[in-house]
Parts: C-alpha cells; sequence; structure tokens
C-alpha cells in the first residue's frame, strides 16, 4: 500500500476528518476584500501577511488557502491546539519568522502560556539537532519573540513577527 492509500485510510476513519466548512464556492459568491480577511481569521485564527495584500488584488486564493489550511490544522487525531503548537517550535527550530505567527492560531486554540513556552523550547534544542541548521542560540532569540508575541497578542496589544518590508533595495 501506497502513501497516498495509508492517508486516504487515514482521513477515513471516522474522527479524523476535518469539518466541512461553508460549502459555498468563489462562483456561487464574490468574496469581498473584508469578507475574504474575516473568513480567514475565523478558519486559520489570523490573516498571513502576504494575503493581506493578495486579497486586496484578487480574494479567491485567499479563501482557497485558508480552505485548505482547515483540512491540515482542522480537529483529527491531533487537536488544533497541537498542530499549532508544532508548527511553532518547528518555526522556532528553523528560524523562520514567518512560521512562529502560528502561536496566534495555538493561543486561539485554547494553548497556555505553559504550553507554548514548552513547545518553544522543544523548538529551540531542536534547532541545534536540525541538519546544516541555526543552532541553539539562534533560535533562543525566536522563541523569546513567540512568547514576546504571546504577551502582546493576550493583552490586546499591538504585535509584529517581523518588521515591514522595505522595498528600496537598501537605500534609506
Amino acid at each position: 500500500m501506497g502513501i497516498l492509500e495509508e492517508l486516504k485510510k487515514i482521513f477515513a476513519q471516522e474522527g479524523n476528518v476535518p469539518e466541512k466548512k461553508e460549502e459555498v464556492t468563489m462562483a456561487e459568491k464574490k468574496m469581498t476584500v473584508e469578507e475574504v480577511n474575516q473568513y480567514m481569521k475565523k478558519t486559520m485564527g489570523f490573516v498571513p501577511r502576504m494575503f493581506q495584500i493578495i486579497n486586496t488584488v484578487t480574494p479567491d486564493p485567499g479563501k482557497t488557502f485558508a480552505d485548505f489550511y482547515a483540512t491540515i490544522f482542522g480537529e483529527g487525531a491531533l487537536s488544533k491546539k497541537i498542530k499549532e503548537l508544532m508548527f511553532t517550535a518547528i518555526g522556532v527550530s528553523y528560524c523562520s519568522p514567518r512560521c512562529i505567527i502560528h502561536v496566534i492560531p495555538a493561543i486561539e486554540a485554547g494553548a497556555t502560556t505553559g504550553e507554548i513556552f514548552e513547545a518553544v523550547s522543544v523548538g529551540m534544542i531542536g534547532a541545534g539537532f536540525v541538519p546544516g541548521g541555526p543552532g541553539i542560540p539562534y533560535a533562543f532569540e525566536y522563541a523569546l519573540k513567540c512568547l514576546d508575541i504571546e504577551a502582546k497578542y493576550r493583552k490586546g496589544e499591538k504585535w509584529e513577527y517581523l518588521p515591514q518590508p522595505k522595498f528600496d533595495h537598501g537605500v534609506y
């Protein structure tokens, strides 16, 4: 049995199939920028920065991505919270600023400060074992950034996972 058949078998088991979200296709209803951003926030827990821009040009990819995201990160054999904590840890271990944003949906899924601390700690140690990886001291900075985002988010303060890009070719 190949991997594809094995995956189909796993997802076909009762309780492992993510709940179907709204079955409205884009052809049936054209979403506005505000609607797709709200849909992404509801479905994913956040709107990735790239989709904050892409959705202003065409909302279709935003909804499609949110639906894809829901099939991966939805409830299944592992809870959404655990999956988001895993992805946060991966972001720390690879020093990926775009992955550590998953601390927000982890919080929305019920992650405690202690659970987030442990997840980013595992990610930090993992960075020392990733072949050619960043190493523990660099991942430590990302672990701290996750904890900073978590604290600010819980207080309702403005937070940022990555500085806004400057398209100035290094010219100030």
